[in-house]
């Protein structure tokens, strides 16, 4: 099949696998469109067979750490964690609308870096609608938190963003070095997302809720050791070049174990939570823009890119990587992106992640996380108006792309 046509059908074909991906039609799986698209591109020999392996078996640790973040995250919301977690912020509120958001900021801060963003958007989102409800506080401020976070405070540790995953493998740095690296960024993102937040909703953080009956449960203290234990296992896998994927599984099989015996949950249920649909659509994402990038848009984008390591330069790999984040997603985005600058050293690859974990914050397609929470709002019957969610992204995310760069350049020359 001649390039243009290739490229051109599958371009076509990533289109279509978002756009299901957005809309899910009758409530269908992602997999649905994503699937039949990249099994076409092979019987057609728009991609060939020996690459499709290559991106399959790159891509397997990827999808295998995510798989098992699922049920770890999922186990501890059986355990009462989150639970935990909103009656702590009710209480520690006393009913102040910017305590409680603050409260957020922090849960939604640690949770995003430690179990992903996905845990954030699914299992946080609706604990803080119970506190706001509770405290008979307004949600806006609260709920737009956890989907800004979810993005912008992925930039910590390798395992907060399947991004971030990817990046990680491109890098060439240990998981304690990536950390130490991203520190900044990350503390520099979220204070600037508090900073446009806490002006933006000024109107909502106003007067004092109900915090007369809310008090403190206790924090499950089993769960809550593990996930720390989890968190150590991940420096230590990385020490011996493992993947964080057995840290995240040891620690899942840890929870599943007590959660089973006392009936919490099924393994039904844990196997449900590993949503082999998603996974599914990930990978087969993943081959769909291997193909574009096979016939010609790779090339493209490799043009994009500036060369060297300057503070200037890594501005513009990150702007490039939030507008393409904004235009077919921020995984096919770093999927682009990152064979273009992986031999450029670590400060270029970080800025693409940069660019494609704080830019998603301006529309709904910017990333899977945040089409997960339009769809927590959907199913609550809350969905909220997309010309706020989009004035409030054009105000946060071009003084966060740039605030958190710059952090990135000052952190490569402080700590690399």
């Amino acid at each position: 099949m001649p390039s243009p046509i290739a490229e051109t059908l599958a371009v076509l074909l990533l289109v279509a696998t978002l756009g299901c991906a957005i809309v899910r039609p009758r409530g269908l799986p992602e997999a649905v469109v994503a699937v039949p698209a990249a099994g076409l591109l092979l019987l057609l020999g728009v991609l060939p067979l020996g690459q499709a392996g290559t991106e399959a078996r790159s891509l397997a640790p990827t999808i295998g750490f995510l798989a098992a973040v699922l049920v770890l995250a999922n186990l501890c919301d059986r355990h009462g964690l989150f639970e935990a977690a909103g009656s702590w912020m009710a209480a520690g509120s006393r009913g102040r609308p910017v305590s409680l958001l603050a409260l957020v900021f922090a849960a939604a801060s640690i949770v995003t870096a430690v179990l992903s963003l996905d845990a954030t958007v699914v299992l946080l989102t609706p604990v803080v609608f119970a506190t706001v409800a509770r405290l008979h506080l307004r949600a806006r401020p609260h709920v737009y938190a956890c989907t800004h976070l979810a993005n912008s405070a992925s930039l910590l540790l390798p395992v907060s963003n399947l991004t971030n995953l990817l990046a990680f493998g491109a890098s060439g740095l240990s998981f304690a070095r990536f950390g130490a690296i991203m520190l900044l960024p990350w503390l520099v993102a979220i204070s600037v997302e508090w900073v446009v937040m806490r002006r933006f909703f000024a109107g909502d953080l106003v007067g004092r809720g109900d915090a007369q009956t809310v008090s403190p449960l206790p924090v499950p203290a089993f769960a809550a050791s593990v996930v720390g234990l989890t968190l150590v296992g991940f420096f230590v896998t990385s020490a011996f070049n493992v993947s964080p994927a057995f840290a995240a599984l040891g620690g899942a099989i840890v929870l599943a174990i007590p959660a089973i015996a006392s009936r919490r949950t099924t393994i039904r249920d844990i196997g449900l939570s590993i949503d082999i649909p998603f996974l599914a659509f990930v990978l087969a994402l993943g081959l769909v823009v291997k193909a574009i990038s096979l016939h010609g848009l790779g090339a493209v984008v490799t043009h994009l890119v500036p060369g060297g390591t300057g503070l200037g330069t890594l501005l513009v790999i990150a702007a490039v990587g939030a507008v393409l984040a904004n235009v077919i997603n921020n995984l096919p985005a770093a999927l682009l992106l990152l064979p273009a600058v992986s031999g450029m050293g670590a400060g270029p690859v970080l800025a693409v992640l940069i660019g494609v974990n704080t830019g998603p914050n301006l529309t709904y397609v910017g990333s899977l996380a945040t089409l997960l929470w339009r769809r927590v709002l959907i199913r609550r019957g809350e969905e909220l108006p997309i010309s706020e969610f989009i004035r409030l992204g054009a105000i946060t995310v071009p003084p966060v792309l740039i605030t958190a760069t710059i952090a990135l350049w000052i952190s490569l020359h402080v700590v690399g």
